[in-house]
Formats: structure tokens, C-alpha cells, sequence
């Protein structure tokens, strides 16, 4: 299901500043050449190493807890797409694959990936 949301913003006379948001997106609706990025990840606890709970969980049944990681934010460029990944290229070369069943990625506005990618590659350097 592809979706696309025009919106207007309002400029300040002195300066030039426009807001973007970074949306959530299915990974069915990730193509090659998008900027993304991680919102959260989702660890999986087996249920007898979780103490935080008066209730009993059975053996099998593994916890879930959604945490935000350290490279939230950060841009990476798709390289392919074959679900439930994602390979994506960082802006220091390496590659990494995210899983979109515990990834919840979110697509970073076209013009604002690029400008990140840019800055963050002269930072390598």
C-alpha cells in the first residue's frame, strides 16, 4: 500500500526553514534508492529470565520489549529488498541488513536523506 501526503508549511520571512517528518513505513512499501531510518527494535526475553512480572508466563512464550537503539537517526541508502529485509548501505560504506519484523523503520523525506548522507560521508573522511 503505497500513500503519499502533500503538506504545506509556512516559511518564515527570515529565514528559510522547512519541516519534514519522518514516517513509519511497511516494509512492503520500501523500494531501492530510499532513505531510512530505525525508530525502535524489538528484543525478545525468554519468559523464565523475566522477573518483572507477578504472572506466570508459560516456558515457551518469549517476552517482547521495544527499546529506541543508539543509531536511531541515522541515514542509510536501500540497496535491496527481499522481506522480511532490508539491505541498506551505510554512509561509512559498510552494509547492513535490517529485519522488519523486529526493525521498525520509518523514511526519511528524499532532499533530507541526501543532505545527511553528504555530511555524514565528509565526516568519515
Amino acid at each position: 500500500m503505497k500513500t503519499k501526503i502533500k503538506t504545506k508549511t509556512s516559511s518564515v520571512k527570515s529565514s528559510k526553514i522547512g519541516l519534514t517528518v519522518a514516517m513509519r513505513v511497511a516494509g512492503e512499501d520500501i523500494a531501492r534508492g530510499d532513505y531510512v531510518t530505525i525508530l525502535s527494535e524489538i528484543i525478545e526475553i525468554p519468559s523464565f529470565l523475566w522477573s518483572c512480572s507477578s504472572v506466570s508466563l508459560s516456558v515457551d512464550e518469549p517476552v517482547r520489549s521495544r527499546y529506541l537503539p543508539r543509531e536511531k537517526g541515522e541515514p542509510h541508502r536501500v540497496v535491496a529488498v527481499c522481506l522480511p529485509f532490508v539491505y541498506a548501505k551505510r554512509p561509512k560504506g559498510s552494509l547492513i541488513a535490517f529485519d522488519t519484523r523486529q526493525q521498525q523503520l520509518a523514511r526519511l523525506d528524499k532532499t533530507i536523506g541526501q543532505q545527511l548522507w553528504k555530511q555524514m560521508k565528509k565526516r568519515k573522511k
